[in-house]
């Protein structure tokens, strides 16, 4: 064997034991006292670019085995959430924040903490400091009472500032808010783990059978500073178009909803270049993350993420599209569309608004700015104008021709 040859098959085994590294889970537990509240085996991955002299550069860090529970985790006593903070290398850890309702559990806030001084994690930064990167929308959650797991690779793009994070689970098991020291045997699976062989290859999404929904209620909603003072305005109706795996007709069905604005509650935070808006309901959360560009002084929606854990769903479902490019708008004026809109977001699953206004910058006394109209609602107003305009036309011909025509049969009895 060749010494190049010997090379790359060394340089392959590193490759290979370096991926089954990964792709060992870490386990860890929370406790208070002698009582369980958090138990997790997981991997992940997590890719980081951040600033060097020169431009940037990018890292990918694996979660290690010698990762351990940080002073940060919690049960969740004494009205501090329940979490489960992962700390790893010099000042590294990841974060994972749990609320429950009645049926389910979720992670409500996913972070990673990055101390940039590690000069062996990160050589050549020109930050020296330790930054947190988090998401409060990663869509992780399951029924109370049974274990969430994930053995697909699921990727989750964190936000903050200096650096760029996203973070990619495998082999998750987890449960929050336990009722014993053991895993619950009953599962909540994500939508990445259900086999494609439950569904013939033949077989087509088909529409459940129930009546098609009416046009959903417009709703208001509304962000606020630490002031009190509003920094995003919406006022839609939203309808929820998800394809998944229905438990009663075991079968993939299309499920079609409007969300109720008397049952939603909305959260959210602003910043300066971006915004979110949060639904809930006690069956499905939907996210929107508005971002805005400095240079161009121009708004748009550039992500939205849902989940839901309706009843005759078999798991949990979520979906997340974190590269999108709708509504857009000018900073200080609002984005209106009272047309019917489809807005596709993942595979199997869109959102339909209707009657649509928002704006998540440049608010001045807690009041919409002026309305900048979508393209089709412009068409709309067109096309009366057209028809009308072509009637006055055929109206004004047939007019010329009617006095043609009497001029010349007044013209034929002249007196000679």
């Amino acid at each position: 064997m060749s010494h190049k040859l010997r090379a790359a098959v060394a340089a392959a085994s590193v490759a290979l034991l370096g991926w089954l590294a990964v792709a060992q889970a870490v386990s860890f537990e929370v406790k208070s006292g002698n009582s369980t509240c958090i138990k997790a085996e997981l991997s992940a991955n997590f890719s980081i670019t951040y600033n060097i002299t020169n431009g940037t550069k990018t890292v990918i860090v694996p979660l290690p085995d010698s990762a351990v529970v940080g002073n940060g985790s919690a049960c969740g006593d004494s009205g501090v959430s329940p979490q489960l903070l992962a700390s790893f290398g010099n000042g590294h850890s990841l974060g994972l924040i749990f609320s429950k309702n009645d049926l389910q559990y979720q992670v409500v806030s996913l972070s990673l903490t990055s101390n940039l001084n590690d000069s062996s994690t990160f050589p050549q930064s020109s930050i020296k400091e330790v930054v947190t990167s988090v998401t409060n929308t990663s869509g992780i959650s399951a029924r109370l009472n049974t274990t969430y797991r994930c053995l697909s690779f699921t990727s989750f793009p964190l936000g903050g500032s200096n650096v760029t994070v996203t973070v990619t689970f495998s082999n998750v098991r987890m449960e929050a808010f336990m009722p014993s020291a053991n895993l619950s045997t009953n599962e909540s699976v994500c939508s990445a783990d259900v086999p494609a062989t439950t569904i013939a290859p033949t077989q087509s999404p088909t529409t459940a059978p129930t009546p098609s929904p009416t046009i959903p209620e417009r709703g208001s909603y509304n962000v606020t500073d630490v002031n009190g003072t509003a920094c995003l305005l919406a006022n839609m109706g939203l309808q929820l178009n998800i394809t998944y795996f229905s438990k009663s007709q075991s079968k993939v069905v299309q499920g079609i909803v409007n969300l109720q604005p008397n049952r939603t509650t909305s959260t959210g935070s602003c910043e300066s270049t971006t915004a979110t808006l949060v639904l809930t309901d006690n069956l499905t959360k939907l996210g929107f993350t508005f971002t805005l560009n400095d240079t161009t002084k121009k708004y748009y929606l550039s992500a939205v993420n849902m989940s839901a854990a309706w009843p005759d769903m078999t798991a949990p479902f979520a979906a997340d599209n974190s590269s999108l490019n709708y509504l857009q708008g000018t900073l200080g004026r609002s984005y209106m569309c009272t047309t019917e809109q489809i807005l596709p977001v993942a595979g199997n699953f869109s959102l339909n608004t209707f009657k649509l206004q928002v704006q998540p910058f440049g608010i001045t006394g807690n009041k919409f700015g002026t309305a900048e109209e979508c393209q089709m609602d412009k068409d709309n107003m067109l096309i009366p104008i057209i028809v009308g305009a072509a009637l006055a036309g055929l109206v004004l011909i047939v007019l010329i021709a009617y006095l043609i025509g009497r001029k010349r049969s007044h013209a034929g009895y002249q007196t000679i």
